[in-house]
């Protein structure tokens, strides 16, 4: 699935109106931003509580920041590129991230189910990304996450990150590269 082609917009009035302290117009923008931060965000860290304040974090740079913002910039990007400083930093100061050892187990189970109906549960969810991003230093799996699980393009990924391109390139490389591998292991091609 394709996020970019269902992330929800703002208009420009709500982020004027926003700009002039108006807290309606910025709750609707947390109304329609919060979800797709927030699964940026779990995605990134698999911690539910931290993906809580990585949102309210982000949020609150952006109420503080919105006259910085340039609208020749699409208004999602400018605030993943806040989301994902955040969580990068976050992931940066973890060192690493230790799979749990019930991880493998909920992995295997979740490939093997072929309900498309399936809801997974966040603990569940977090649990798979832990084991597939084992290894993964936060640039890989920030890139990864972005271009894989948000459906970014590689241009918005640049932005966002500062990276650029041949550094995008060389992180998705590598960790599809150890995603690839994971899921060989369980069997999964």
């Amino acid at each position: 699935m394709n996020n970019t082609k269902i992330m929800e917009t703002i208009s420009n009035d709500i982020i004027e109106r926003c700009r002039c302290g108006d807290r309606d117009a910025f709750r609707s923008v947390v109304q329609t931003f919060q979800p797709m931060v927030f699964r940026l965000a779990f995605r990134l860290l698999c911690d539910e509580d931290e993906a809580k304040d990585v949102v309210q974090e982000t949020f609150i740079r952006v109420w503080m920041n919105i006259g910085r913002y340039d609208a020749a910039q699409r208004f999602t990007t400018w605030i993943f590129t806040i989301a994902t400083r955040l969580c990068l930093d976050r992931l940066k100061s973890r060192h690493f991230t230790e799979p749990l050892s019930g991880d493998e187990d909920c992995l295997s189970r979740f490939m093997a189910d072929d309900s498309a109906e399936r809801s997974l549960e966040n603990q569940e969810l977090a649990s798979i990304i832990r084991r597939l991003a084992d290894g993964l230093s936060p640039k890989q799996r920030l890139v990864f996450t972005l271009i894989c699980l948000e459906g970014l393009s590689s241009a918005e990924v640049e932005q966002i990150t500062g990276l650029d391109g041949d550094k995008v390139k060389s992180n998705l490389y590598v960790a599809r590269k150890t995603v690839r591998e994971k899921l060989k292991r369980f069997g999964y091609e």
